[in-house]
């Protein structure tokens, strides 16, 4: 089965080399893409035409986003008991500091700035690939789709 990534970007160029580092990944991934972060809460929350959507097991958040700017969107997330287990990495053209601190006082799981070189970006998304989809652990999505924050077992 294929891990699935939601990526949140609205920059086709982005998008597209996004697309081409994953095909060469040796993982299946199958990349679901969303422009703005209206559309990005629709899919997640499985919203209209997304109700048939996959829980992603990785999101690649840009911060801006039309409609609804990735800082919002990190926040929805991660104050919604359904989603916040999902790891979320910031992926952005911002090196700004208080970006930095804000997607990380938000909860973001990583920063990660985009380089302006092709080649760069590309090592970047591969990188991106190997660490979360192979020294990561992640839950099982269905262990995750079938519980809820009340019936995890609690470890004292």
């Amino acid at each position: 089965m294929p891990l699935q990534v939601l990526l949140i970007e609205d920059s086709p160029g982005d998008v597209r080399l996004t697309q081409e580092a994953f095909r060469d990944s040796s993982i299946p991934i199958r990349l679901h893409v969303a422009i703005d972060g209206v559309e990005a809460m629709s899919f997640l929350r499985r919203e209209g035409t997304y109700a048939d959507a996959p829980r992603p097991d990785l999101i690649l958040l840009d911060l801006n986003l039309p409609k609804m700017d990735g800082r919002q969107v990190l926040t929805r997330i991660k104050e919604d008991d359904a989603l916040k287990t999902i790891p979320t990495v910031i992926l952005t053209t911002s090196e700004a500091e208080q970006d930095i601190v804000t997607s990380y006082r938000l909860q973001a799981n990583c920063y990660l700035s985009k380089p302006v070189q092709l080649d760069a970006f590309e090592n970047l998304v591969k990188s991106i690939s190997d660490f979360w989809f192979t020294k990561v652990k992640l839950p099982h999505r269905n262990r995750v789709d079938n519980a809820s924050a009340d019936t995890l077992p609690v470890r004292s």
